[in-house]
């Protein structure tokens, strides 16, 4: 079913924890310290490949166009822009022109002495710049490139432009994002570009691996599509086997139940109690064990079937509750259960403050920037967010070509 949304309470009155400050400066740590990327992707899925790389202690050098440097520069939302500041952190700047010969030979010198080369252009774009990657693990035989796309390097599809919505369709996220009776909808994050930038880089990760053991580099291709088809769960199986095509469902998956977000008199908040064990708990929270022993209900299938008959009664209950109420109650209970958080709320929790999920980096233009820390964490080479992202395209050439190099910029 679908809740009207309405306003949830207000966080502003929370205390706010201490903040944590996990910026290393020191330029070491990490589990790739050593490794050298050299990044020439711009927007999201090249670029985001390079700041998980960097996370882990890869040094990053990121080639800009010299007149514009990347778009994501000017990327994200409210009067001061800052999710540059996420992607482009731990990187250094060079400007490079690789529409010119010397930026392309610049390129190549650089690309001579890097573990790992990421780009997410079309398909045909570097051997147009006189950069075939056949041609770049030739003189760097251990070369790992990693190349992102919308539609992979090969196929009928490859040569066309794809950005990480039409992957979305294509992969068929975009399909069952919504409510039945209204238009797909997306998420309000580019996750194409997020996930195809992720198998990217663990592809990069496992050809190190593969490097380590023979001394060969090779192509790791992540298109946007295949990335969002790989966590398409059975979709395409259950096609296969039964005929069954998923459709949107709104906020419930149909035969997970309950699973849904419910209405509490000043707000929304998340119950997953669908397994046997976990319903019986809730029904007890409710006041009526009797529905965990009820035909009707007592299996998952049988839940399942009745989903909105179920959900109604579930949302009944709830609407009687503030959030806070019924959170301090599912708590007691042992059930999975949630508020629907936003930035104030990350903020603003304990639980993001213990566990350093959120990071405080130093800007000379914006100040503090809070931002997601490093994930996965750890234990014996934990990541980190060692530099502040490079304000001005550029600002690193003289530094990266003395040290890589041994010339002047």
């Amino acid at each position: 079913m679908r809740w009207p949304y309405g306003r949830r309470d207000p966080v502003s009155s929370r205390p706010r924890p201490e903040r944590n400050d996990m910026t290393d400066t020191s330029g070491s740590g990490g589990a790739l310290d050593g490794i050298k990327v050299v990044e020439m992707g711009q927007l999201i899925a090249g670029p985001f490949c390079g700041q998980l790389l960097g996370d882990m202690g890869a040094e990053i050098v990121k080639l800009e166009p010299p007149e514009t440097g990347d778009q994501m520069r000017h990327w994200g939302q409210g009067d001061k822009p800052s999710w540059w500041r996420v992607i482009a952190r731990n990187k250094y700047s060079v400007a490079a022109d690789l529409r010119s010969a010397e930026g392309q030979q610049l390129a190549r010198d650089l690309i001579a002495k890097a573990d790992i080369l990421i780009e997410n252009f079309r398909p045909g774009t570097l051997e147009k710049w006189n950069l075939d990657p056949a041609a770049l693990r030739k003189a760097n035989p251990g070369l790992i490139v990693v190349r992102v796309s919308g539609y992979g390097q090969t196929g009928p599809y490859s040569k066309r432009a794809g950005f990480g919505g039409i992957g979305e369709a294509m992969g068929g996220w975009r399909g069952i994002v919504g409510f039945p009776d209204l238009p797909p909808a997306r998420m309000g994050v580019s996750i194409g570009d997020t996930l195809a930038a992720t198998y990217g880089c663990l592809g990069a990760l496992a050809a190190l691996h593969h490097r380590d053991r023979t001394g060969e580099g090779q192509i790791v291709d992540s298109a946007l599509y295949e990335a969002v088809l790989q966590v398409m769960e059975s979709t395409v199986s259950d096609y296969s086997a039964s005929g069954v095509k998923r459709r949107r469902t709104g906020s419930a998956l149909p035969g997970i139940a309950p699973s849904n977000v419910y209405p509490c008199r000043d707000g929304e908040y998340l119950i997953g109690a669908n397994q046997d064990g976990v319903f019986a708990r809730l029904a007890a929270a409710m006041g009526r064990p009797e529905l965990a022993d009820d035909a009707r209900y007592a299996t998952h299938r049988a839940r399942g079937a009745r989903q909105e008959e179920l959900d109604a009664l579930i949302g009944d209950w709830t609407a009687t509750m503030t959030i806070a109420e019924l959170e301090a109650t599912m708590i007691a209970a042992g059930v999975p259960a949630g508020r629907v958080y936003d930035a104030e709320d990350m903020v603003a929790d304990p639980h993001f403050a213990a566990r350093e999920a959120l990071v405080t980096v130093a800007d000379e233009e914006l100040g503090e920037i809070r931002m997601q820390g490093v994930f996965p964490k750890l234990s014996a080479t934990p990541g980190s967010v060692r530099r502040p992202a490079p304000l001005t395209v550029g600002q690193d050439s003289a530094d990266v070509l003395k040290r890589w190099l041994g010339r002047e910029a």
